[in-house]
This record gives C-alpha cells, sequence and structure tokens, in this order.
C-alpha cells in the first residue's frame, strides 16, 4: 500500500501531464475570444514546444490567423493599432480534463514588411470561456501598436506567439512560425505627413477706396513658388488678384489693386486654387464704397467682422469607475463636452485632437497606450460646417483625432465633442488612485 505522500506525488504529476498537454493544444489552436474586423485569413505551419512536465514531443501543425488594423491609410508619425487573430485553432482539447475560465494570456509578434521592417509586440487579456475535455477552442486576439516611419505599402504578418497558462502550475506553450515569414494578411498604404503650415501675409492697410493699390507682405512660401495673392468675398475668391514668385527665402511682396466692393479679405496661395495646406489668410480687408449719394438719399452699411477659432471644455476631471485588484477589467467615463466655436468665416476647416500621458499610482503606472476612446460629435444646426467624429482606438501619447470638419467654400459653426473613455487596467495593478492628463489641442 503506498503512502499518502505517494499518493499526492502521483496525483500532481497526472495534473501537470495533463496540463502540459492542454497548454500545448491551445497554442497550437487558440484559446481567448476576442473582435475581428475584415481581413485576409491566412495559414501557416506552427511548431510548438509543450512545457517540459508535460513529456511530450513538439506538435507540427497549421494555424489559421489574420491581421487588422484600425487605420488603413495612415500618415508618417500616426500610430496604428493592430490585431492579431488566430481564428481556427489547429487543435482541440486532447485530454478529458476541462479547463476553467479566465486562465490563459496570449502574447505574439507581427511583422512588419515593405516600406518598414520590424516587429509589433501584441498581447491578449487574460480572459477564456471554459473549455470542455475533448472540446475545441476558440479564437483568441491579442493587439499592440506601432508608429508609421516610412511612407509606401506596408504589410503585416502574423509571427510567433506563446500562451501562457496560470492553472494549478504556470506553463509556457511558445509557437514559432515554421517557414517565415507567414503570409502577408493585411496591407496598409502610408502617405507622407506634410509639415505644418506656417504660411502667412500681412497688409499694408485694412481698407480703401475701389481701386487702391494695397500693398503686401508674406513668409513662409516655398522658394521660387508662384504665389497667388487674390480678394475673397466671403468664402468666394473675386476677380481681383495678382502673382508673385516667393524669393529665396520664401518671402513674397507686392500690391493688389482691390476693386470688388464687397471684398472682406485677402488671401495668398500656390498652385491653381486656394488650400489650406499651401495657402495664408484670409487677411481682414474692407473696400470702402465712396459712391456719391444721390440728392435726397442715405447710404447705410454695416460690417461682418471675422472672428476667431476657439474650445471651451465642460470641465477639467473625470471620474473613471473603480475595478477590482486582479481583475484586469476595464475603467470607464465619459470625456466633458468640448464645444468648438469657428468664427473665421474662411475657407479652412480645424481639427481637435488629443493625447494622454501616463496613469501614474501608488508606486505603479498604467501605460498611455491602455487608454481608448470612442468620439462623437454634433454640429448646431444652421452651421456652413459640418463635424466629423474621429476614428474609435487607442489615445495614447501619440494622440488621436477627437474631431474635425474640412476645407470648403464658406466653414463655420458650432460644435460639440465628446468621448466615451476606456482605460484597460491590467491584472494585479496594485490598489490606489491613478491619474493621467488628457491634453486637448485645436488647430
Amino acid at each position: 500500500m503506498g503512502s499518502p505522500r505517494s499518493s499526492r506525488n502521483s496525483r500532481r504529476r497526472r495534473w501537470a501531464s495533463l496540463l502540459g498537454a492542454t497548454a500545448l493544444a491551445v497554442t497550437a489552436g487558440g484559446a481567448l475570444a476576442g473582435p475581428a474586423g475584415a481581413a485576409t485569413n491566412v495559414d501557416f505551419p506552427t511548431h510548438c514546444i509543450p512545457p517540459a512536465i508535460a513529456g511530450l514531443p513538439p506538435i507540427d501543425g497549421t494555424t489559421t490567423a489574420k491581421i487588422t488594423v484600425d487605420n488603413a491609410s495612415p500618415k508618417v508619425g500616426d500610430t496604428v493599432t493592430v490585431t492579431y487573430t488566430v481564428v481556427t485553432p489547429a487543435a482541440s482539447n486532447p485530454t478529458d480534463l476541462a479547463l476553467p475560465a479566465d486562465i490563459m494570456t496570449p502574447t505574439g509578434l507581427v511583422a512588419l514588411g515593405g516600406a518598414q521592417t520590424g516587429n509589433v509586440t501584441v498581447a491578449g487579456p487574460k480572459k477564456n470561456d471554459p473549455v470542455p475535455g475533448r472540446g475545441a477552442f476558440p479564437s483568441f486576439s491579442m493587439t499592440g501598436t506601432f508608429t508609421v516611419t516610412s511612407p509606401g505599402a506596408i504589410t503585416l504578418s502574423p509571427g510567433d506567439y506563446n500562451i501562457h497558462t496560470s492553472y494549478i502550475l504556470e506553463l509556457d506553450t511558445p509557437c514559432t512560425v515554421t517557414n517565415p515569414p507567414a503570409p502577408v494578411s493585411e496591407t496598409i498604404t502610408a502617405a507622407d505627413n506634410p509639415p505644418a503650415n506656417t504660411r502667412s501675409i500681412s497688409l499694408g492697410s485694412a481698407s480703401g477706396s475701389p481701386g487702391d493699390p494695397v500693398t503686401f507682405t508674406g513668409s513662409d512660401f516655398t522658394p521660387g513658388a508662384t504665389v497667388t495673392v487674390a480678394g475673397r468675398s466671403g468664402s468666394a475668391e473675386t476677380a481681383d488678384k495678382t502673382t508673385v514668385t516667393a524669393n529665396s527665402t520664401g518671402g513674397i511682396s507686392g500690391s493688389l489693386v482691390v476693386n470688388d466692393l464687397t471684398t472682406t479679405g485677402l488671401v495668398a496661395y500656390e498652385g491653381g486654387s486656394w488650400s489650406s495646406d499651401l495657402g495664408a489668410g484670409p487677411v481682414a480687408y474692407i473696400v470702402i464704397d465712396d459712391t456719391p449719394v444721390p440728392e435726397g438719399s442715405q447710404k447705410l452699411t454695416t460690417t461682418v467682422k471675422a472672428g476667431t477659432l476657439s474650445m471651451s471644455q465642460a470641465g477639467d476631471a473625470v471620474a473613471m469607475s473603480a475595478v477590482d485588484f486582479g481583475s484586469g477589467d476595464d475603467s470607464t467615463g465619459a470625456l466633458n463636452a468640448v464645444t468648438v466655436k469657428d468664427y473665421r468665416g474662411g475657407p479652412a476647416g480645424w481639427s481637435l485632437t488629443g493625447k494622454v500621458t501616463d496613469f501614474s499610482g501608488p508606486g505603479a503606472k498604467i501605460d498611455a497606450g491602455k487608454l481608448s476612446w470612442t468620439p462623437a460629435c454634433t454640429t448646431k444646426a444652421g452651421s456652413p460646417s459640418t463635424c466629423q467624429a474621429g476614428s474609435a482606438g487607442v489615445v495614447g501619447s501619440a494622440g488621436a483625432t477627437l474631431a474635425s470638419a474640412p476645407d470648403g467654400t464658406l466653414t463655420g459653426g458650432e460644435f460639440t465633442a465628446n468621448a466615451g473613455l476606456s482605460l484597460d487596467v491590467p491584472a494585479f495593478t496594485p490598489p490606489g488612485t491613478y491619474a493621467g492628463v488628457l491634453t486637448l489641442t485645436l488647430t
């Protein structure tokens, strides 16, 4: 008759063997459920090594996976969120042992190719449904981010991944791509991010009679470029215009004869037509109608003055929901409403962006990349422009767009932007209060 200690050791070895085999099956196939967007599913051979305690040989199987992104047309400098999803597991649970929920944590790599190379580290939550003995494993997803550094086509392929199992024992089962790289699942096209427009124009006078020449100077245009200086009547361009050539430092100077009585300002721009990227102004200018008034008549005039682009917010603090220690849940809240007033009366649109710092707490921090938002924007009735909400996704330290309004023939109006907030608090983050600063910028 065996001793109690021998019996306990025997049971422990059986548990370890079952767990090792289970971890292997999970890694070869999948264990965590996650969101999936439209992308190309790809198959690739996978070589998985079970924990040594399992006493099992490596398993070679086929993994079906896909890569999705939150922005398929980024600009250089943008942050792209990548999701790596194992769609079809290569194996099922090989044992009769049922696995409980929330014991498996996946990590992995996404391989970049084409215009930008390297690996993106991705990770998934410790969250899975119970898996019955001999049952099939559901898919799992892992997410991460990378910053676009080069313009052009960038390919994304599934890479190596690992499943960490926390059930009686802490076990790792790494899986590698047998013949790297795996097939391309997603391709994004990155555009150059042009430098900020610093072109400017100033006038020698703010008003004049019809036919008076108005002197102007400008700076920061492209050296040698042909620059058009034209009158504006509200959002429309008048027939009053001239062209000059920018000097070697990008400066311009000259004069423009203004005849149109409806003129409200002057603009300067490169290219065939006005654009906020290559233009300056409008700068206010008023034509004083000095036409004699017939006897017995009175001439009435008024002026609509261009205003500014401004924003205000309903508050400067957001109390997000608490999470339980060890749960790894999301802390949620709502951004205080932001009111944008565009009273410029010109053709330029605007963009409202935000970025956040790390969340600092008692001896620990939560990375800025853990904060996501779901933007919304409404336009006040009667506004010439219509605002557009930014894309849902990670805010992070690199920032993201909350709302914007495009360039147009006539822009302006009042808008209200807000967003639902979600902070992915890692499991076992030390208890305490964590605070980060979300900075909004209107341009």
